[in-house]
């Protein structure tokens, strides 16, 4: 990210319009009467080879006709000429292009997109778009687009893949109170993405929290990237979460690996604050650019009403900061403020009689207390307060307390002077809710935010150099066999390579040798197909388990190639695999796909029928950190029974994560070559016992 490129594209001080228009209705008119209208105080030059005045404003027939230096060019053009406005753009050394036209990659015409890019990387032009709606700045004055007008003010500033919500948002603003510095359209993202932008926001003193709306991306890596890198906090709606079309079933991972999951752990790796919808998105956002993050577990609720405390209780739990009772000298403090009747646990009730002064000095005693991390306001209108009054009452405590770098939300119920008393608070930095549950949502998107802070990760990551070369040998004598598979004797010399504890297998050819290997070895036994025709061995009854002597080795050796050839007649067997039977324990699955914004993915999960049935698993994006391996252990449903449910012992979490870990370089060392992986089931034993990893598979990429 070029910071000054940026700075001239979306704050600039001289923008061109191309495609400007004297016709009112059409874009290169609105534009230009957008411009002037939302106050820009910079120059502004429509281009128009037709016309000699636009709205008053000198028209000049070509880019290159104009006077001066250029920063931005807006474009309306159809797409067919962008190319020779591009080239003209960039010999005239504007710095950015805001392309609105669309007709690009989003209608089929990849090639005209292409080119564009290509001839303004020559001049090391950034292009904005195309297919947008334009770029908005109150802080500048710019309404560098088609958008009715400039936001409500505010510190967030949100971009959105989505033109037509940019236009929605705008005027929404307005009505929700809820206010933006900038609002940026991003469309196909066929240069500045979001990652760019996050980049560019974390140095704009008019941005305290960045919004995103998103449908899909590019390169997921630089989005965690920059993401993780920001000083300021993300929150992200993502639509369009159904599962990815019909996976690949060639691994259990390519079928249970969604849009969603996949997402929303490169959410959490990247310190990425989620909304579930579009309101939630408004709330979280100005919570989050008015707030600062709740840094402990204990939030206190005050409130005038037994019943919106009863939902803010619910809501605390439902969303993660579940309330714990106040402790006595606090509780003593806050009975002078309340009738006989009332309770000062958590939620503290002051009754419907709280007025004014009960409510100023509850909230600052409780605002300034240690023990609180973050307070909830909750008042319900009535009859004998004045809602303005009560709003104040809360601001001044606030103000007076104090305490700095605590968070506090509210929530008003009751009618239209609750709502301009609502309106009032936060246009004073309180954000403030129409319901108990959002106002406590809201202090949990603070809270998720200060965790995220706590344990966020650099990425930083250390593999075995020597394993990727045992790893591209096998690789390269498989694809030499015009083999898009390895046997599962090979995927397992790859995985051993990485530090992976597998079980102990060879290949025989005959039954004599089967024998052979098989005393060599160890008994019991398990024998398998080996054969790249035939991944999915089960099915093929190419499997027999515990074989305790030579006669069952010769019989399973028999029965595994009949039913082989049963199965596929023309499949290539290599032999049969002779491997130590692992002793039994607890079935944990290793999975990994190459998902189409975030690149190699790992999948981890428990086996057996929480994997097949429930779908109990997580994800990671990889790189990733031995750390964050260990907090995949504890996402899943299942985690107690890693940890000793019911009596068990606890199982080996350690080693689980080393080998997590491990697996993960492997993923991402050899991103050019796995399509996709697993090692299932791995078997995880006592607590210091360690793990092994009983059968394993890998599927190259097609060269």
């Amino acid at each position: 990210m070029d910071k000054n490129v940026l700075d001239k594209m979306l704050r600039p001080k001289t923008v061109a319009v191309v495609g400007a228009s004297a016709t009112p209705g059409k874009i290169g008119y609105t534009v230009i009467n957008n411009l002037i209208k939302g106050g820009y105080t910079g120059k502004i030059y429509p281009i128009n080879p037709t016309c000699t005045e636009i709205l008053g404003l000198k028209c000049y027939p070509s880019i290159s006709e104009v006077p001066g230096e250029v920063d931005s060019a807006i474009i309306t053009i159809p797409a067919k000429a962008m190319a020779e406005v591009t080239e003209a753009c960039g010999k005239k050394g504007v710095k950015g292009l805001i392309v609105i036209t669309s007709g690009f990659s989003e209608s089929g015409r990849k090639d005209l997109e292409d080119e564009m890019l290509e001839i303004a990387a020559k001049y090391k032009m950034r292009i904005l778009g195309p297919n947008i709606v334009g770029s908005l700045s109150n802080s500048d004055k710019f309404n560098g687009s088609f958008a009715p007008g400039l936001p409500l003010p505010g510190k967030a500033s949100l971009v959105t893949q989505s033109g037509a919500l940019l236009i929605a948002i705008d005027m929404a603003t307005y009505t929700r109170k809820i206010g933006f510095d900038k609002l940026i359209s991003i469309g196909n993202m066929a240069d500045v993405d979001f990652a760019d932008l996050i980049e560019w926001f974390d140095e704009d003193d008019n941005t305290t929290c960045v919004s995103l709306y998103i449908e899909g991306m590019k390169n997921g890596r630089k989005f965690i990237d920059a993401a993780r890198k920001s000083s300021k906090p993300i929150v992200a709606l993502k639509s369009g979460v159904s599962a990815h079309g019909s996976a690949a079933a060639a691994s259990h991972t390519g079928s249970l690996a969604g849009a969603a999951k996949i997402y929303n752990s490169a959410f959490k790796q990247a310190g990425v604050i989620q909304a579930q919808d579009l309101n939630d998105l408004f709330n979280r956002t100005l919570t989050l650019s008015q707030q600062p993050p709740m840094k402990g577990e204990n939030l206190l609720i005050l409130t005038n009403g037994g019943g919106v405390g009863v939902l803010a209780t619910d809501a605390a739990e439902k969303y993660g900061i579940p309330l714990h009772f106040a402790p006595a000298d606090v509780q003593t403090e806050l009975k002078k403020h309340m009738p006989e009747f009332g309770s000062a646990k958590n939620p503290v009730d002051m009754t419907g009689m709280a007025g004014n002064d009960w409510y100023y000095q509850t909230t600052k005693f409780s605002y300034a207390h240690d023990w609180t991390d973050g307070l909830v306001v909750l008042y319900c209108e009535t009859a004998m307060t004045n809602p303005f009054e009560i709003a104040k009452s809360i601001k001044q405590a606030v103000d007076d307390s104090g305490v700095t770098g605590k968070p506090i939300t509210v929530s008003f119920v009751g009618g239209e002077k609750s709502d301009q008393a609502m309106g009032w608070l936060v246009e004073n930095g309180i954000p403030a809710f129409g319901g108990p549950d959002i106002a406590v949502n809201a202090m949990a998107a603070l809270r998720e935010y200060a965790r995220l802070q706590e344990n966020k990760s650099d990425g930083a990551y250390n593999c075995d150099e020597s394993a990727k070369k045992t790893a591209l040998a096998i690789f390269a004598q498989a694809r030499a066999e015009k083999r898009d598979s390895l046997t599962e004797i090979e995927a397992k010399e790859v995985f051993k390579a990485y530090g992976m504890p597998v079980t102990k297998i060879a290949l025989a050819k005959s039954e004599d040798e089967a024998v052979a290997l098989g005393n060599k070895i160890g008994f019991p036994l398990v024998l398998k197909i080996v054969s790249p025709d035939i991944l999915h061995k089960s099915d093929a009854g190419g499997v027999k388990v515990n074989i305790k002597d030579d006669a069952g080795i010769r019989e399973a050796y028999q029965t595994i190639l009949k039913n082989a050839k049963a199965y596929k007649a023309d499949a290539n067997i290599h032999g049969i695999a002779i491997q130590e039977m692992a002793p039994w324990g607890t079935e944990v699955i290793l999975g990994s796909v190459n998902d189409a914004a975030f690149g190699p993915t790992v999948m981890f999960g428990l086996g057996g029928i929480f994997v097949e049935v429930l779908k109990d698993v997580t994800f990671r994006v990889t790189p990733f950190t031995k750390s964050e391996a260990a907090e995949m252990i504890g996402e899943i449903k299942g985690a107690a029974i890693l940890a000793g449910a019911r009596g068990e012992k606890p199982k080996d979490r350690a080693m689980l994560a080393e080998t997590i870990y491990n697996y993960s370089c492997m993923i991402h060392d050899l991103d050019d070559e796995i399509k996709e992986s697993d090692a299932n089931p791995v078997l995880v034993y006592e607590d210091g016992q360690g793990l092994k990893v009983a059968d394993a598979r890998i599927i190259l990429k097609a060269k």
